[in-house]
């Protein structure tokens, strides 16, 4: 979830949309596409009550993202005002089955991951481990290097705020369309990926602007790593997942390609004209502490709700992380700005939203969270190519907060 969608762009692991290259994939042979179940469906054991706040509208939007946009599912988790949770579905599990989409099915969550990474690095701010605005240099002698890339004048809280100025590693690595395909179960190391953004020279200097980049959350990953002497992945799990009972949610450990208990499919292609390509199976490593992680519609929901309670971090700490930049480009609608690993947007309705997003081979998930409690988040199982798809995808979300 980084810049704005154009009908020429495509989408890589960690969120980046950089531009598309002449002559997409020459044709991909797959089986015969079964036409997607389009009518979403409620699920009846979540809350007897049919229906709440935002129902129909919720409805209708996974509805409209299988049959008008091409998903081949979408599903959603919403929160009412009334406390109650819905879950719905819209589309098939596989293509090649035509089984329904499962309700609340675990999805990669790419950039979403980055939230968690914050969480991490924030509460061990509070616990006096680390210091917000202390060097990378300080805590990573050596590893930031480059032309024009100054590692004693970039602090932490700007790597969490994405105004480092360090370039994305994603513009390095996934320059042609086939690279989505060719690098699907290659292993990443965190500092090759950091290696290869440092080929290029930082967009600007530090704290002067903002500009999305998935390198300064793998940094970030690797700052957690140094000061805990112990693995991201362990840190998130422990300190998030587990007190947060986020039983869908998890790192998926190093080789582990395929995705766990109950899941939909998740597809791949480059022009609406296309046939998909099942990419489930993939290696998440070049997503790391920016883009990695497993979760559901509900969990990640939930964990965004935990988050905006304060049940993670101290009120300093939150007035902190929500403390926002202008964001310029960070979604395909405007108005948005950006904290230490989440982000802002007032809805058309008047409502003050925060959530992130995430972009990964296969999926793509947006979400919100409302000052008053409410939310929402809704999973399609391929990435939008179209700019009228990306929209759609993030209009859901809101539509389900301001029915």
């Amino acid at each position: 979830m980084s810049t704005t969608t154009t009908p020429d762009t495509y989408r890589t692991p960690a969120g980046r949309r950089p531009r598309r290259a002449a002559g997409l994939l020459a044709a991909v042979a797959i089986a015969a596409l079964v036409a997607p179940m389009s009518q979403a469906t409620a699920d009846p054991g979540r809350d007897e009550r049919p229906g709440g706040d935002g129902e129909p509208a919720v409805r209708q939007s996974l509805t409209a993202l299988v049959d008008e946009h091409g998903f081949p599912a979408a599903l959603a988790s919403v929160r009412g005002s009334d406390g109650r949770v819905h879950d719905y579905t819209a589309g098939v599990r596989n293509l090649d089955t035509g089984r329904r989409a499962p309700l609340d099915g675990r999805v990669r969550v790419g950039s979403n991951t980055k939230t968690f990474t914050a969480v991490v690095v924030l509460q061990l701010a509070q616990e006096g481990h680390l210091d917000l605005d202390e060097s990378v240099e300080h805590y990573l002698p050596g590893v930031v290097r480059g032309s024009g890339t100054d590692a004693e004048a970039i602090t932490v809280r700007q790597l969490l705020q994405q105004t480092s100025g360090l370039p994305d590693y994603d513009e390095v690595l996934f320059t042609r369309p086939e690279d989505l395909l060719t690098t699907l179960h290659r292993y990443a190391e965190p500092y090759e990926l950091v290696d290869a953004a440092l080929t290029r020279p930082a967009s600007f200097a530090p704290g002067e602007r903002w500009e999305y980049s998935n390198t300064n959350y793998v940094l970030a990953g690797l700052v957690a790593q140094r000061v805990t002497g112990r693995p991201i992945a362990e840190e998130i799990t422990e300190r998030v997942i587990e007190p947060l009972r986020l039983r869908d949610t998890y790192w998926p450990p190093e080789g582990q390609q395929e995705i766990r208990g109950r899941h939909p499919s998740g597809y791949l292609r480059f022009d609406p004209a296309e046939p998909y390509v099942d990419v489930t199976e993939m290696d998440p490593s070049f997503g790391w502490a920016a883009g990695q992680l497993v979760s559901s519609p509900d969990d990640l929901r939930r964990f965004m709700e935990a988050l905006l309670a304060g049940e993670l971090l101290t009120p300093d700490l939150m007035r902190q992380m929500t403390t926002t930049v202008p964001a310029p480009g960070f979604e395909v609608t405007d108005g948005w700005e950006y904290g230490l690993g989440i982000a802002r947007r007032e809805l058309e309705c008047g409502v003050v939203a925060w959530g992130h997003g995430g972009d990964i081979q296969g999926f793509q998930t947006r979400n919100l969270v409302t000052d008053d409690g409410r939310g929402a988040v809704v999973a399609v199982t391929a990435l939008p190519v179209t700019e009228p798809a990306a929209v759609a995808v993030t209009t859901a979300v809101e539509d389900a907060l301001c029915p």
